[in-house]
Formats: structure tokens, C-alpha cells, sequence
């Protein structure tokens, strides 16, 4: 469990930060992009949490933001062999497409992509998808010069897929998308 008495620390004044195996990083490392992004991600999934009111589709997201905490320990910890730590791990991605799977079944297919909008929770969705999305591209980076866990790519990609769906099903299931009109705007 964790337990902090102490907020700050002034450790980390000089810019640099604490990896949780104790290694000292530069505060623009690869490794804390990666899971700042993931934090700036799980924030954002607590105001779409506000725009959902009381739906079921709550559930969902607490268990996504709990999902976050662990791809959060899981890179701040660069893999040792030997040593466990938190990992993500396959069923967690699966978990998501069952969700997506459930979700997308009340959807009608598209006939065009989907323009970020319609209602305000719909765009918060769209706005968590797209910080998703750096999200992944930060860890994948960081996979071209340090090892990590490839459970968190693949979790962060199906995140990235069931927020688009979530986005559809926000939207009136769909009926309120707006949808790109290739050209609309050209003479």
C-alpha cells in the first residue's frame, strides 16, 4: 500500500525525479513522458466520469482509471530480470474488448469518420482518446531505447478504441456523431 506523509520533497528542484527503483532520470526522460502522459490520461477520464452523470458506463472508466495506476507503476519501474514489480498483463487488454465488443454491438457501422463533438460527454471521450493516443506513441518511443512491458502498448491501444466506441455510445448511441464530410468546404 502506499503512504505518504509528506507531499513535497524538494528532491526533485534541480529537475530531475525518483523511477520507483530508485533511479535518478532528468524530468524529460522518455520513461516520465510515457507515464506522465498516462497521468494527464486518467485525469482527463475524471472529468469524462463528471460529463457521464449517473450511467452504468461509470464502472467502466473507475476501472480503467484503477488500470492507469498500474501502467503507471509498471513504467516508472524499468524491468529488471528477477525482480517483481507490477506488470500489466494480457487480461487487462482483453477485459477492454470485451467491453468494446459489448459497446459496439448497439452501433450502427460507419459511413464516415467521426468528427470529436456532439455532446459534451462525447468530446471529453474524444479529447481522452486523443491523450490516449500520445500516450501509446510516448511508451512506443520509449520502447526504442529502453525495454518495457508490451502488455502496456496493447492496453493503451484497445484504451484508445474502447474511448472512440464510449465517444458513439455517448452520443446517442451514435444517432448524434457528426460525421466528416471529405470536401465540405472546397470550391
Amino acid at each position: 500500500m502506499v503512504y505518504l506523509s509528506r507531499i513535497y520533497t524538494k528532491t526533485g528542484d534541480a529537475g530531475d525525479t525518483g523511477l520507483g527503483d530508485g533511479t535518478r532520470v532528468p524530468k524529460d526522460h522518455p520513461r516520465v513522458s510515457a507515464y506522465g502522459a498516462v497521468d494527464e490520461l486518467n485525469a482527463t477520464l475524471g472529468i469524462v466520469v463528471l460529463q457521464l452523470g449517473d450511467s452504468a458506463h461509470i464502472v467502466l472508466i473507475r476501472s480503467v482509471q484503477n488500470d492507469l495506476f498500474d501502467v503507471g507503476a509498471d513504467l516508472c519501474v524499468p524491468e529488471v530480470d528477477g525482480k517483481t514489480v507490477l506488470r500489466m498483463r494480457a487480461e487487462q487488454a482483453e477485459r477492454l474488448e470485451k467491453a468494446i465488443d459489448a459497446l459496439n454491438e448497439r452501433l450502427e457501422p460507419l459511413r464516415s469518420f467521426v468528427l470529436p463533438g456532439g455532446s459534451a460527454a462525447a468530446a471529453w471521450c474524444h479529447l481522452a482518446r486523443t491523450i490516449c493516443r500520445r500516450a501509446e506513441r510516448d511508451v512506443v518511443s520509449l520502447a526504442h531505447v529502453e525495454k518495457i512491458n508490451p502488455h502496456v502498448v496493447i492496453y493503451l491501444n484497445r484504451l484508445s478504441d474502447l474511448l472512440f466506441v464510449l465517444a458513439r455510445i455517448c452520443n446517442n448511441d451514435g444517432q448524434a456523431d457528426v460525421l466528416w464530410v471529405p470536401a465540405k468546404n472546397q470550391e
